[in-house]
């Protein structure tokens, strides 16, 4: 399905369009929308820009020696993880910001990923 093509953009795309389409729910829906449309902005941004920082991290340790690649992706990922733990802590404080909606927006590549999966196998097996 991939091919040549960069397995990261096309998973930042869908995921782009994913929240647009959230997006245009929650302002359809809600009254108040605008703490939901920040939230979902901003935990989607932060989102995207770790997956970016992962996929920086993964091709520098491919070309390391096993003992620091190891080290180098365990130093990156709790990087991402104090990231996302500084997004969510300013989410809870800030009343501007929906908290579930910033979750919703960390998690969302994670969602597209998943769906990416289960489609090519359905696609797969009902061929």
């Amino acid at each position: 399905m991939f091919g040549d093509e960069n397995i990261v953009e096309i998973i930042i795309k869908r995921t782009i369009v994913l929240g647009l389409i959230i997006m245009g729910i929650i302002l359809i829906a809600v009254k108040e929308a605008k703490p939901y449309a920040l939230g979902l902005i901003f935990g989607t941004s932060v989102g995207i820009l770790t997956f970016m920082l992962m996929e920086k991290s993964v091709k520098r340790a491919v070309i390391m020696k096993p003992d620091r690649a190891y080290s180098y992706t365990v130093r990156q990922y709790f990087l991402r993880m104090f990231i996302y733990g500084i997004v969510l802590v300013i989410a809870a404080l800030a009343d501007y910001l929906s908290f579930l909606t910033v979750a919703i927006g960390l998690v969302m590549i994670k969602i597209v990923i998943v769906s990416m999966a289960i489609w090519d196998y359905l696609k797969d097996k009902f061929k």
